[in-house]
């Protein structure tokens, strides 16, 4: 485990504790941001906590043409109930990620600097949400960073919300369905979670997700972005 310097630098992930804590300290720069997650690092750390990174042994990762969608998901599909919309109030959904009450949860890891830090990003058209909307009401979505506006073809979840059952679902069935289309390789899910698992991610190693990391792929000019 490493304490970082102003140098926007990272060790290398295999030199991970084994709680997969990489590197202490440094800043939440657009710059060292999207260094990170090109190197399969992300930031996770509470309010008044030293900057903590991540790079862990086991990586939980959903493939979006292996989504599991439940019957009665594909009832409430059906019925279309919800509206759905690609990165146009990303604020709003980091805002709700970071202030909706989660059974089990004291607080929120996504601190005021974190906010702020990925508003930036997406202002930088490389951090993306997805909203669900029911009766001209945002109740529900997600966002992350898009690493393929660096080539990499790979979405990486940070958090996601509900207000009502079912909305956060639906925005992650929505965003696999989107990226399956214009081929995106996986989401990166990061540590393991149940609900993510019964919706078919799965746990792959270290090794095996930085090979996805490095299959870097040319942007077709001719085909729009997918947000």
């Amino acid at each position: 485990m490493q304490i970082l310097t102003n140098k926007i630098k990272f060790p290398k992930v295999n030199q991970a504790n084994e709680d997969g804590i990489l590197a202490i300290g440094g800043d939440l720069s657009s710059e060292r941001l999207i260094l990170a997650y090109k190197n399969g690092i992300f930031p996770w750390f509470s309010q008044g906590e030293p900057i903590i990174w991540y790079a862990p042994e086991d990586r939980m990762v959903l493939f979006p043409n292996e989504i599991k969608i439940s019957k009665s998901t594909k009832q409430i599909l059906k019925k279309n109930t919800f509206k759905i919309t690609f990165n146009q109030h990303f604020e709003k959904v980091i805002y709700y990620c970071k202030n909706t009450y989660r059974e089990g949860q004291s607080g929120t890891w996504i601190t005021n600097e974190m906010e702020q830090a990925y508003i930036k990003l997406h202002k930088l058209g490389i951090a993306k949400s997805v909203e669900i909307w029911l009766n001209d009401k945002l109740v529900g979505g997600l966002y992350g960073m898009d690493l393929q506006t660096q080539n990499i073809p790979v979405f990486c979840g940070e958090s996601m919300f509900s207000l009502v059952s079912n909305a956060s679902k639906v925005a992650f069935i929505y965003l696999c369905k989107k990226l399956e289309k214009e081929n995106y390789t996986l989401i990166d899910c990061q540590v393991y979670n149940d609900h993510l698992a019964s919706l078919g991610a799965r746990e792959i190693t270290r090794n095996k997700f930085m090979s996805y990391l490095k299959t870097v792929r040319p942007k077709n000019k001719t085909t729009p972005p997918i947000f």
